[in-house]
């Protein structure tokens, strides 16, 4: 072989001599999802990591997500396996506070209303079937994986999906993740079109302290509940009710620590290179994937709409003592949801502190969440 054929041989076998159309769309998506993450700041935790995934697995010729790749185990024993899901639930459970939902219970309701968005997602996606010429037909178990992007948890859609619908797991975390990072833009005109000025403008009394015996308490009864009316759901709740008892016993500080940093931080990177991984060009550019992130819009719009409707629902109710704005926050896309809230509030009234009355909905919507999940999996994943 001559310097002429080897350089020939050399040049086939670089990533510019073989990329295809599809992988460099692909790899420009990964870079998008990046600009958001880095200049926007939306997500970066979550959506630096699957970028990179993204652009690893459409390198031609590298095979950066093959069988014998190392990355491919971290998908199939991290994330097909449920467990990098489970294990940052027990992270979200030991820095999550659920003072202010015990301190009034009532907000749990709010996170609840939020998650009619799963179910009238779920029920949207299996309507696309019958459009004619659109070529896009999920199965029940499909549309029930893409309704759970409506309450806006990245870890339970992806749990949803390795049980439903692994197939669609990349572009239904990618979608969730990516709703979740778009909180400050999606909602705030939802909210503002379905309440008043005067609604915006309601004070709620302050929240009163939780005694710590109840909120020790509270993981123990959620996880014995759990495990007698939704087994399915146990996954999920157990590992967030575990971490939040490591937060609330005060005896296990190392592994507080623990759960809230190293663990879940190293299960986050994993979690969004695996996850990531998982959107080549085959899978991802299809009319399908492009239902699903229109469905996820749907989705989440629909569980905010339904937070805040609920939420002026509850304000007549209570003679104008509850500011519809926080039922924004059932959906679980813990804290950024409840911070949204805290920004609209303020824009009418600088004064007015939203922030942790917001919470109470915010963290009944992650139990919410994996309820819905629960049940779908009962019903679907036998």
């Amino acid at each position: 072989m001559d310097v002429g054929q080897a350089f020939e041989s050399l040049l086939g076998q670089t990533g510019f001599a073989n990329f295809t159309w599809g992988e460099a769309a692909m790899v420009a998506i990964g870079c998008v999802l990046l600009f958001l993450a880095i200049v926007k700041k939306y997500e970066p935790l979550l959506l630096i990591p699957i970028a990179i995934g993204v652009i690893f697995v459409n390198i031609p010729v590298a095979d950066m997500m093959g069988d014998a790749s190392p990355f491919h185990l971290v998908y199939k024993y991290g994330i097909k396996s449920g467990l990098f899901p489970l294990i940052i639930f027990m992270g979200v459970g030991a820095l999550t506070d659920f003072g202010p939902l015990l301190s009034n219970p009532k907000t749990m309701l709010l996170g609840a209303a939020a998650q009619f968005g799963i179910f009238g997602t779920l029920i949207g996606a299996l309507a696309l079937g019958y459009i004619p010429g659109l070529g896009i037909d999920f199965t029940l178990a499909e549309a029930a994986s893409i309704g759970i992007i409506g309450g806006a948890d990245g870890p339970t859609s992806i749990y949803t999906a390795t049980r439903l619908a692994p197939h669609l797991l990349g572009p239904i975390a990618v979608a969730a993740y990516s709703y979740m990072a778009l909180v400050p833009l999606i909602q705030p005109p939802i909210m503002r079109a379905l309440t008043t000025k005067k609604e915006r403008m309601v004070r709620m009394p302050n929240i009163d302290s939780v005694p710590k015996s109840v909120k020790i308490l509270f993981p123990l009864m959620v996880m014995l509940s759990c495990a007698i009316l939704i087994p399915s759901a146990m996954p999920l709740i157990g590992m967030l009710m575990l971490g939040n008892l490591f937060r609330e016993c005060g005896v296990v500080d190392r592994l507080l620590g623990s759960a809230q940093n190293e663990i879940i931080n190293i299960s986050t990177i994993f979690l969004g290179i695996g996850v990531g991984g998982t959107m080549t060009a085959k899978s991802f550019l299809s009319p399908s994937t492009l239902g699903i992130f229109l469905l996820g819009l749907i989705a989440f719009s629909v569980g905010t709409a339904t937070g805040v409707l609920f939420g002026k629902l509850m304000c007549k109710l209570s003679g104008g003592k509850v500011n519809p704005l926080i039922g924004a926050a059932g959906v679980s896309a813990v804290p950024m949801a409840a911070r949204v809230v805290q920004k609209v509030g303020r824009e009418y009234d600088p004064d007015n502190y939203l922030l942790m009355h917001a919470m109470g909905p915010n963290v009944a919507g992650v139990i919410g969440s994996a309820v819905a999940a629960g049940v779908l999996i009962a019903i679907l994943g036998a």
